[in-house]
């Protein structure tokens, strides 16, 4: 006898654990199936959550070793490596439980197995003793994420050629590390390395790091990372790697073709992208359709060509970050309801976690000029913000782009320490639809990074008060 559930969710991350919370809140029976065996995705498992532990505690050991003496505390500072990761581990540990726990709390059912559709209405699980069993449901709501975008020709083994995975568990700091790939997760565990004492060499194939940014904030960016001793070859590809006892000799091209050329890395990390993750599911016996980059094609409200079967998160168009798939998750769980579930894309913030942090939300200056849309923007450099000159934090400012006519705000870009934040105080503005006067006229506290936003803010019409 099959087992009969209001809603399955397929996959144990952000997505795929709040879609099952929130079906639960709404009084849906719903399970929720993952084949990790802790539950929390990539994000919290090999992901968001460990990255982010390292790249704290990274921070910290590069500023007591390199900075305490400038603010007058002396300090003799060394690497305990083990400890470190397993400060990380504590925490994916504690995360993984405490999402288990409102799963528990809110009567959603943890399965651990491998799901498939076996047809619309029908989930198969198979757990890790070969055991199957059947769920029959309404409603099955894919949340399955994404996984690493392999390198052509380049087979990564976890050790000396590694993703994001193996960048998390390295047993020792390498001398030299070429990172593959510009983009926010090659960047983030590049630096936690250089701080570690690696040499730093990220290979991008276009010609420029982190595409998709506002163009003067990468720009900027790319000079502090370099100020900060890592190296960056741009418009560039790798075409070959070859392993010998002594290092891995990389082969790099230029993007446009050209002569080989060959450096020499101890480790390299394969950081070009991520996928969307579907295998197994069987997705095409039970009828649903892939877009043209193998995602879940889905309507605006989650529905796939099959009814009753939904999509969220990375596996479905849109940027794949953890808070996304929530904002989905939630929408998703309240239209399954009968409820109007909706996500407010241009609101969906993103970061940089690297020190200084970079923190974006709506559209970019490029984006606005190639739609044709007139705008106006203010900025505020945090070398004029009196508490980034009190934390000896003064590395990048803020820009804020607005409607030229009607003020209306539809873009915060900010580059500087806690940027990760102060971005939620834009966000909430282009969701509520805010001006840059509404910022601009809201009291801040004095002394805080957040005034550099009400600065910006203000300098859209010319008013920046503080120096």
């Amino acid at each position: 006898m099959a087992d009969q559930f209001d809603a399955v969710v397929l996959g144990g991350g952000p997505g795929g654990y709040n879609a099952a919370i929130r079906l639960g809140q709404l009084g849906l029976k719903t399970a929720c199936v993952d084949k990790r065996g802790r539950f929390g995705g990539t994000c919290l498992n090999i992901g968001c959550i460990p990255s982010k532990a390292l790249l704290h505690t990274s921070e910290r050991f590069e500023e007591a070793g390199r900075e305490f003496a400038k603010l007058g505390i002396k300090a003799e500072v060394s690497l305990d490596l083990p400890a470190m990761m397993a400060h990380k581990d504590k925490v994916v540990g504690e995360l993984t439980k405490g999402v288990e726990f409102l799963l528990k709390k809110n009567k959603c059912e943890a399965i651990v197995g491998e799901a498939r559709i076996a047809a619309p209405g029908k989930v198969e699980v198979k757990a890790a003793d070969g055991a199957l069993r059947t769920l029959e449901t309404k409603n099955i709501v894919i949340a399955t994420g994404s996984d690493v975008m392999p390198l052509p020709g380049v087979t990564a083994d976890e050790e000396r050629i590694v993703t994001s995975t193996g960048a998390l568990a390295l047993k020792a700091v390498p001398k030299r590390l070429l990172v593959v790939g510009g983009g926010y997760i090659g960047l983030e565990l590049g630096s936690v390395w250089r701080r570690l004492g690696s040499e730093v060499l990220v290979v991008e194939f276009l010609a420029r790091i982190a595409p998709g940014l506002d163009g003067e904030i990468a720009k900027q960016f790319q000079r502090i990372l370099q100020k900060q001793g890592m190296k960056f070859q741009l418009s560039t590809k790798v075409v070959g790697v070859e392993k010998t006892n002594a290092a891995l000799r990389v082969s790099l091209e230029a993007a446009a073709g050209g002569e080989r050329q060959t450096v020499e890395t101890d480790v390299l990390l394969v950081a070009i992208g991520r996928r969307p993750y579907t295998d197994g599911l069987d997705l095409g016996k039970a009828g649903v359709a892939l877009d043209g980059r193998g995602r879940v094609a889905t309507d605006a409200h989650f529905k796939t060509n099959i009814a009753g079967i939904w999509a969220i998160g990375d596996c479905r168009e849109g940027a794949m970050l953890a808070h996304k798939a929530e904002d989905e998750a939630v929408a998703c769980a309240e239209r399954i309801a009968g409820r109007a579930g909706h996500v407010n894309y241009e609101a969906i913030p993103a970061v940089v976690y690297t020190a200084p942090e970079i923190a974006t939300v709506g559209k970019t200056e490029e984006e606005l000029k190639a739609a044709g849309i007139a705008y106006k923007a203010g900025k505020f450099p945090f070398t004029a913000n009196a508490r980034a000159k009190t934390i000896a934090a003064t590395e990048g400012f803020v820009k804020i782009l607005t409607d030229a006519k009607t003020d209306r705000v539809l873009g915060v870009h900010i580059l500087g320490a806690e940027a990760g934040t102060m971005i939620a105080e834009a966000a909430l503005a282009i969701e509520f639809g805010a001006s840059s006067e509404d910022i601009a006229r809201t009291c801040h506290p004095h002394p805080t990074l957040s005034e550099a936003v009400r600065q910006a803010a203000m300098g859209v019409e010319g008013w920046t008060m503080q120096m």
